[in-house]
């Protein structure tokens, strides 16, 4: 089988290994640099011993040609530098514990033309990934990959889609042409190291430095040169690596075609829409026992509980079933994404699912399909499951003996938390990502009073919602190019490719097209709060709604000055955590005192607040409460009390935490409210027939 590259490809490898060989000749010319200057330092130290042969002039001599060599050493030590990718995670699979998983190896990798991996593993995650151990022979002596494939990716899909992921991995490594990308990826591996990696450079420069008084001064000196050629470095690595994720995207694409070729092109589109999906199972499941830590609770399957998530939210969002697994349509993954900002230098290695569903669907390649699950590639895979569970809990250090949960106890509680933390699917997702909107209550009237609530919150009113959370987001980062906080060169808006320097133009235009959809926004909220007003009069609740509103808005206009008390005590506290001299760190908790008795006056209105009394824990409450009615100590002597700055911080973000809490529960009483109107105008409409 044979795909040949797109012309794409063929011209970003090309500006790839044009900024390759500039970086080379960059680095040969400061080599050859670094390799004069220890010539001539060697020289000159030795010269300086034969001239005046003392004990200072020694040390001197020995002091300044050991400067020449640090520069070179800095200049070489990548050549005797080793990356060994972390395994403790991994678990290795052979051939004759899982042999139709290996079967389905053997045929992708015929079917690709390229090696069999040199060892397998299975990880935790939602993922499947090649990785080798490089070090600079590595990009002339050939390197035998490894396979991993998570178990949690292996739990949502089928053996086709599967097939499609592990083809698209091995794509990379596959045609002659794409050994370009694979060697660009090796070079600037080396350079990411040699610019960046030089702990174990500080460390010899240190050991050398501590040896001797007048060996710290050239030690110092070649620190000072070294930065200055790492400046240099730096600059010329950010040119080679744009260049290479420009060519990672065109990898990715051709990769893609290469699964499209061996699995079909539905196989790997379905994969793709569906991985979202079920990496946030995956996470939900793992922040849900994170929670249980302190209850000293595990899980005995954790991808068990993944597949009921992943069913649950499904459900949730009305997905289809298809082959037992949910199916994400592409106008559902993106339905949230309306950014009309695209910029190069900043590209992923991966380009959108969007780009690459679209780029299947033109490939349109179809294959006889083998829809199993993939699990039944393993002999045993809830067995499989249970060992993969086991060694991911060993990791967590637990008070006491821990206990597994019964799997009907994590429905019922993940259930529960999940109706208590989310917002009634009745409103479409419309606040989601928004709040109702800000306007006067007392004196605002409805522009239509007939619509209903199917209109309120219907597809065109959800499109400008997010429309406007998009701009607004755009315009932050174009704000940011034009402020020059963002360094990059060209960037793409609605199609169109501007410069950098043109970036402060465009924000008018996004400021315009801002109010306009500000206001249609604000005008449909209006509209909906009169409509739940009129429900709430029909069914003698008006009271009730207007002070829940009104609560709601009252938190709404407070919230910026609450959270600026968050930022205020993080900046005024952050010289804790950098070196300080002893007397500006006295000064610096004397002048904070005010600040923090704002911070305590905050939290005793947080602990006495109704609506927080199940959120705050026993302990935590405790703790608060200690904090908020006595005066800590946290510097004295020259020493800080690290037991009350914990005590300090833990306050700082408790604070930061139950505020947005408190937002949150009031957003959520709000909305349930109003979900509980329209239930019962719609159980009352029933009634009557």
């Amino acid at each position: 089988m044979t795909v040949e590259v797109s012309s794409d490809f063929r011209k970003k490898a090309k500006s790839a290994i044009f900024a390759i060989i500039l970086f080379i000749i960059v680095y040969i010319l400061l080599f050859l640099s670094a390799i004069a200057l220890t010539v001539g330092c060697i020289t000159a130290g030795i010269f300086l011993i034969i001239a005046k042969p003392m004990f200072l002039t020694l040390m001197l001599g020995v002091g300044l040609a050991s400067l020449g060599v640090l520069i070179s050493y800095f200049l070489i030590k990548f050549l005797f530098k080793k990356h060994v990718n972390d395994r403790s995670y991994l678990t290795e699979i052979t051939r004759n514990q899982e042999p139709q998983l290996f079967q389905m190896i053997d045929e992708i990798v015929k079917e690709a033309g390229t090696d069999f991996p040199k060892k397998v593993y299975l990880a935790y995650d939602v993922n499947a990934s090649v990785f080798y151990d490089s070090s600079f022979w590595s990009m002339f002596l050939p390197i035998k990959k490894n396979l991993i494939i998570g178990i949690g990716l292996v739990n949502a899909c089928t053996k086709q889609e599967l097939k499609a992921i592990l083809a698209h991995e091995f794509g990379h490594f596959s045609q002659r042409s794409m050994k370009v990308g694979s060697y660009v990826y090796n070079v600037n591996q080396i350079i990411f190291n040699l610019v960046n990696d030089d702990e174990s450079y500080k460390n010899t420069i240190q050991s050398w430095a501590n040896a001797s008084g007048y060996f710290a001064i050239f030690a110092g000196l070649a620190i000072k040169i070294t930065q200055g050629i790492q400046w240099i470095l730096n600059k010329m690595y950010s040119f080679v690596n744009i260049r290479h994720m420009a060519l990672s995207r065109e990898m990715e694409f051709h990769a893609d075609e290469v699964s499209a070729n061996i699995a079909g092109s539905l196989a790997l589109e379905e994969s793709l829409l569906r991985l979202d999906l079920a990496d946030n199972s995956y996470n939900n499941v793992l922040n849900f026992y994170e929670n249980k830590i302190k209850e000293n609770k595990a899980s005995k399957n954790i991808y068990k509980e993944q597949s009921y998530v992943m069913g649950f939210l499904a459900k949730e969002s009305d997905l289809e079933n298809k082959n037992d697994l949910p199916v994400v349509k592409l106008e559902e993954a993106g339905l949230f994404n309306k950014s009309k900002l695209v910029i190069e230098n900043q590209w992923a290695s991966h380009p959108s699912t969007e780009d690459r569903v679209v780029r299947l669907r033109q490939l349109n390649i179809q294959k006889n399909a083998d829809n199993q699950p993939a699990k039944f590639l393993f002999k045993n895979f809830e067995e499989t499951e249970e060992k993969l569970t086991t060694k991911l809990f060993s990791n967590v250090q637990y008070e006491s003996e821990k206990s597994n949960l019964e799997f009907d106890h994590f429905k019922e509680e993940f259930e529960a938390n999940y109706n208590k933390d989310t917002f009634d699917k009745i409103f479409n997702n419309y606040y989601d990502n928004k709040n109702p909107d800000k306007f006067d209550i007392e004196n605002s009237s409805p522009t239509n009073e007939n619509l209903s609530f199917d209109e309120l919150y219907g597809k065109e009113k959800i499109e400008i919602a997010y429309n406007l959370i998009a701009l607004q987001n755009d315009k932050s980062t174009i704000e940011a190019i034009s402020k020059k906080e963002l360094d990059i060169k060209t960037f793409d808006y609605d199609g169109t490719k501007y410069k950098a320097s043109d970036a402060k133009k465009l924000i008018p235009t996004l400021e315009n097209e801002i109010k306009t959809l500000e206001k249609e926004v604000t005008e449909n909220d209006i509209n909906i709060y009169h409509y739940f007003l009129n429900l709430a009069k029909t069914q003698n609740l008006e009271s009730d709604f207007k002070k829940t509103y009104s609560d709601f808005a009252e938190c709404d206009a407070t919230y910026e000055n609450q959270f600026q008390l968050y930022v205020d005590l993080s900046n005024a506290f952050g010289f804790v955590s950098v070196t300080t001299p002893f007397d500006q760190i006295a000064k610096n908790f004397k002048n904070n005192i005010p600040l923090e008795a704002k911070l305590k006056d905050a939290l005793k209105i947080i602990l006495k607040n109704p609506l927080l009394e199940n959120e705050i824990s026993e302990e935590n409450r405790k703790d608060l409460d200690y904090y908020a009615n006595y005066t800590m100590i946290y510097f004295s002597h020259n020493e800080y009390f690290d037991k009350n700055l914990q005590q300090l911080f833990f306050a700082i973000n408790s604070y930061q935490y139950y505020i947005a809490r408190n937002y949150f529960l009031l957003k959520k009483k709000l909305l349930d409210e109003m979900s509980s109107l329209e239930k019962n105008k719609k159980h009352a409409e029933v009634s009557s027939f």
